[in-house]
C-alpha cells in the first residue's frame, strides 16, 4: 500500500506541475499536452508514453485499493467481537476519513477521466485543446465544487498517508517523525492547493 502510494503521489505531483502551465496561456498548455504523447520517441511510437504511464498508474491503483481492502477486513478479523465499553480514540479528521475519503477519491477519477480525457461529461468538450476544455469545464460552478472538494480530500489523504507509509516503510525514526510529519503536510498542501490554483482562476477571472 505504500510503495503503490507513492507512486501514485510521485504522478498527481507532477501532473500538478504540468496543470499550472495553464497560466502561461492556451499554447503553452496545449503544447506540453503534445509533448507528453512524444515522450520516447523515435523507440516508442506516437502515445505510447501515455499508455504505459495510464496502465502501470491502473495498476498502482488497483494495488492500494485492493491492500486499503485487504487492511480493513484483517482490522475487523483481528477484533469479531466488538467491546463493550469502547474508550473513544483520538484521532484526527484526516485520519477519520482515511477510509470513504480513498473511495471519493477513486471515484473522482474516474468522473476525471470521463471530463478531460473522454469528454463525455464535458458539455464543450473539443478533442486536442486541453487549455479549451479545462476553462469551459471549470466555468461550471458544480464542477468546480466537485474539484474542490476532492482535491479537499486528497489533501488530507497525502497528510495522513506520507507519515504512514513513511513508517511501514521504515524511513521514519523518533527524530525524523516530526520532520516527516512535517513534509507530509507540506506536500499535501503544495498538492492539492496547486490543483486548486486553476479552478479558482477560471473562476475569478484570471484565466480565460
Amino acid at each position: 500500500m505504500a510503495i503503490s502510494g507513492a507512486l501514485l503521489l510521485a504522478f498527481a505531483f507532477a501532473h500538478m506541475v504540468g496543470n499550472l502551465k495553464t497560466f502561461f496561456g492556451a499554447e503553452d498548455l496545449n503544447s506540453y499536452a503534445h509533448w507528453l504523447r512524444t515522450i520516447g520517441e523515435p523507440v516508442l511510437h506516437y502515445a505510447w508514453f501515455l499508455w504505459i504511464q495510464r496502465v502501470v498508474l491502473l495498476i498502482a491503483l488497483v494495488l492500494h485499493v485492493t491492500a486499503a481492502v485487504q487492511l480493513v477486513r484483517r482490522d475487523r478479523r483481528a477484533r469479531p467481537v466488538r467491546y463493550v465499553h469502547r474508550r473513544p480514540v483520538r484521532a484526527t479528521f484526516a485520519v477519520r476519513t482515511m477510509r470513504w475519503g480513498g473511495a471519493t477519491l477513486a471515484l473522482f477519477v474516474v468522473w476525471h477521466i470521463l471530463d478531460f480525457t473522454v469528454g463525455t461529461v464535458n458539455r464543450d468538450f473539443v478533442a486536442g485543446d486541453p487549455y479549451h476544455n479545462l476553462v469551459a469545464d471549470f466555468r461550471v460552478w458544480w464542477v468546480n465544487l466537485i474539484y474542490l472538494a476532492a482535491l479537499a480530500m486528497l489533501g488530507l489523504h497525502i497528510h495522513h498517508g506520507f507519515a504512514s507509509a513513511a513508517r511501514t516503510l521504515g524511513v521514519t525514526s523518533a527524530r525524523r517523525e516530526r520532520a516527516i510529519k512535517i513534509f507530509g503536510s507540506g506536500m499535501a498542501v503544495v498538492v492539492a492547493g496547486g490543483y486548486a490554483l486553476v479552478p479558482v482562476a477560471v473562476m475569478t477571472g484570471l484565466v480565460h
